[in-house]
């Protein structure tokens, strides 16, 4: 299965975990963007779009930061296409000035199995909302205390607790398609 990371402002220097798995994993890719320092959110997304359906076959998503937020943006051609994402330290869009494009981040429940992990002291997204980002996409949330933004800056280099969330992302069955209750089961429940 391919391996799609995605970084997030300002790209994943030579330290960062996501640059030491690029170099470790088999079969990845890094999603490289034209404006690393004044992101648009269509360039960024239709690039992003491009490197999932250059595949045939699912990829897995490997997303900091921005590039969480990015995730959200994922048209349905897209979506269908992802078997799984690991979504760490995500941005707050609204924080920035230089990231408010990417704002408002959809609240969309994710048609694929998501970990959302979090930091209770991250400078760039405050861990409620980071709470609120996985309920409304469905993630499975890991809050990690005092973890900063999960970066280089941090103190995390190879980080092979977040390795260990990517090979249960990337082994689970993909999530079962909700399908909407018949018509008599949402008419019944209403009558009650």
């Amino acid at each position: 299965m391919r391996t799609l990371i995605i970084p997030g402002w300002r790209n994943s220097g030579p330290g960062h975990w996501q640059s030491l798995w690029e170099s470790q994993l088999p079969d990845v890719t890094r999603v490289q963007q034209d404006d690393w320092v004044a992101p648009r959110r269509a360039a960024w997304l239709d690039t992003t779009v491009q490197a999932i359906l250059a595949r045939p076959d699912p990829v897995l998503l490997v997303a900091h930061s921005l590039g969480c937020i990015v995730v959200s943006h994922l048209p349905p051609e897209a979506q269908a296409r992802v078997h799984g994402a690991l979504l760490v330290a995500p941005a707050d869009p609204e924080r920035r000035a230089v990231l408010v494009d990417f704002a408002p981040v959809p609240h969309a429940r994710l048609p694929f199995r998501s970990t959302l992990v979090a930091s209770t002291n991250d400078p760039y997204c405050p861990v409620r909302l980071a709470g609120a980002y996985a309920r409304a996409w469905g993630s499975q949330l890991v809050r990690l205390p005092e973890a900063g933004h999960i970066n280089v800056e941090s103190g995390h280099g190879a980080w092979p607790q977040g390795l260990e969330l990517l090979r249960a992302l990337e082994t689970a069955p993909p999530r079962p398609i909700a399908r909407p209750a018949p018509r008599g089961a949402e008419l019944a429940l209403a009558a009650r």
